[in-house]
């Protein structure tokens, strides 16, 4: 019977034990208790010794090659992914396939029995198998978790430009945090978006939250007021403190015909006054 045949025989025949002890090993050695229910770690690991004993029936050999295998490795991404969001560390989610070599080589040892000769291939085969799953699903979770990060970036990056409606066609975009070219493009594509659904003909774009500006990022706002004047949208720059203002006069950045003013409140005044509206105190107030 040959290597592949033998571990094929244990992982059908051993199947519960191996899960049993499988499963212990992994409550044991983790870190990270809670982030995963018992119950879904036993449906993982029972999914996994299937489509892995499918594998090593239909396709013997630690090539790892076939549709048998394809299998194996979607499932190990998927799972990968998973736990890249559950919170696992990366060594936590290798140890998936790792720790499985130690109820499956006792199971092959007391399938071989004597045999020595025997057991130091179908072992040999057996962990050079495992081997590459394991380190296949460390590469699977890295990918998983740069996603995760790439997803919660963009997440930070709309939360970090919301265009708020201040009055009939007068908005705002407060801008917190350093310019970038990257959130520069998501700045310009938030006003413009909130433009047109607002049909707004006032933006004001305050930069209070901005800690410094330099000539890369006046450039960066010039360009998102250029972006709004083409939508019919004229621009107020809000946030001026004295600090930027010498550091523009300083760096020689030409503003142009940019309307800037200290504070949003004074910034909002000028929109309502060109809207051809004023704010007035009540009648009960004057009296």
């Amino acid at each position: 019977m040959g290597n592949a045949e033998v571990l094929g025989a244990v992982l059908r025949s051993e199947s519960a034990t191996i899960l049993g002890e499988w499963l212990a090993l992994q409550t044991a050695e983790s870190n990270n208790k809670g982030l995963i229910k018992d119950v879904e770690l036993k449906t993982q690991a029972e999914s996994f010794l299937s489509v892995f004993s499918k594998a090593v029936q239909e396709n013997p050999g630690d090539s790892l090659q076939g549709p048998a295998w394809d299998e194996v490795r979607t499932f190990l991404a998927a799972l990968s992914r998973s736990r890249a969001m559950q919170g696992f560390s990366p060594s936590e989610t290798a140890l998936f396939v790792f720790s499985i070599k130690q109820p499956l080589f006792a199971a092959l040892r007391t399938r071989s029995g004597a045999d020595s000769a025997a057991l130091a291939d179908v072992l040999m085969v057996t962990s050079s198998m495992l081997d590459k799953l394991g380190l296949y699903t460390f590469e699977a979770f890295q990918r998983g978790r740069e996603q995760v990060i790439q997803r919660q970036q963009q997440e930070l990056l709309d939360l970090s430009t919301p265009v708020v409606e201040l009055w009939d066609g007068i908005l705002a975009l407060p801008l917190i945090g350093t310019l970038d070219s990257e959130r520069t493009q998501t700045v310009m594509e938030s006003l413009l978006e909130g433009i047109v659904q607002h049909e707004a003909t006032i933006a004001i774009i305050d930069i209070t939250g901005v800690p410094t500006v330099d000539t890369l990022v006046a450039q960066h706002l010039l360009k998102t007021v250029a972006s709004a004047r083409l939508m019919g949208a004229e621009c107020i720059i809000s946030g001026i403190r004295p600090q930027i203002a010498q550091t523009i006069v300083h760096l020689g950045v030409d503003l142009g015909d940019v309307i800037t003013k200290s504070s949003l409140a004074e910034a909002l005044r000028i929109a309502l006054r060109k809207s051809g509206l004023a704010v007035m105190p009540s009648v009960k107030a004057q009296g």
